[in-house]
């Protein structure tokens, strides 16, 4: 396949972000950041982002960096609403969507590796622009605008549910 050492540390991890927020959003709706799935999501995705700045298949600084950055700063943002606990359960929605966004966000270019290399010798995609990259990204995009929407009317629930036991408590 190709990849560096670097590369395959990085895919491995990878792997380990996608699959841990797959759990969170199995069990929990959402990336928790309270439990393990969760805090491997976060920390997976920081280090995924951070090694992926030594990569680069045109060499140098490219778009794929900024990507990988805008990441970071999606989950570090989301870190930070997560900390602040102190009442403010409106900060939930943008915490759940930031979370959302950086794995939707994460998936375009694992998306468009995972084709272009596999299976090995006949990858699904011949390069970046083949159509069924951009009819997955699509479905995975509507998957996300829908699970946006469910989330915030859990998050809802929720914070419905935390005011009446702030009420009466």
């Amino acid at each position: 396949m190709g990849l560096s050492n670097l590369g395959f540390f990085h895919t491995i991890i990878g792997i380990s972000a996608i699959l841990a927020a797959l759990v969170g959003f199995i069990r929990y709706g959402k990336i928790n950041l309270a439990v393990l799935s969760g805090k491997i999501y976060f920390y997976a995705t920081a280090l995924t982002s951070l090694t992926a700045l030594g990569i680069s298949k045109q060499g140098g600084f490219n778009a794929g960096h900024v990507f990988s950055l805008f990441i970071l700063l999606l989950i570090v943002v989301s870190f930070y609403l997560f900390l602040d606990k102190k009442g403010n359960q409106k900060v939930r929605y943008i915490e759940n969507f930031l979370l959302s966004f950086s794995f939707f966000l994460s998936l375009v270019p694992t998306i468009n590796e995972t084709f272009t290399r596999i299976p090995l010798g006949h990858p699904l995609a011949s390069d970046s622009k083949d159509p069924i990259i951009g009819h997955t990204l699509l479905v995975l995009f509507v998957l996300f605008f829908i699970g946006s929407i469910l989330q915030f009317i859990m998050q809802k629930r929720s914070n419905a549910a935390a005011s009446s036991i702030d009420i009466k408590g």
